[in-house]
């Protein structure tokens, strides 16, 4: 369904290639990178929200509702006590009836990424 290729050369910079597009991942200087390009959990809240922007642009195109603009704010977030969760801000930009935005936000919680990152998953793991 999905699958990436990931080469690293030298420090915490990766290059990163998913089908013909390439994308950087980095650490930021505070952790010993070069800031050549987004952390890993910066990627993985990057995936959550453009899922979750897609689905819910494929959910309103079939009810033919105008959202506007739709920003999303996605943060993984450690607690002291070690529990980490996601926040997710969506906002839509068109004004719509509450019952549209009811079911919009039933969507969010159905898209193919929070449903991944809500349910544990195997890892399996060849090293060569």
């Amino acid at each position: 369904m999905a699958s990436v290729h990931l080469t690293s050369e030298k420090g915490l910079a990766q290059s990163i290639r998913a089908r013909t597009h390439v994308l950087t991942a980095d650490e930021p200087p505070s952790n010993g990178g070069t800031d050549t390009g987004p952390a890993p959990y910066e990627l993985l809240m990057a995936a959550l929200a453009a899922c979750t922007s897609a689905t819910l642009r494929m959910y309103a195109d079939r009810k033919k509702w105008d959202l506007g603009t739709i920003g999303i704010h996605a943060r993984f977030v450690r607690d002291a006590d070690g529990t980490e969760r996601v926040v997710r801000d969506v906002t839509i930009g068109a004004p719509l009836p509450d019952e549209a935005k009811v079911k919009l936000a039933e969507i969010c919680e159905k898209t193919p990424v929070t449903k991944t990152l809500k349910r544990s998953m195997t890892i399996a793991t060849v090293l060569k």
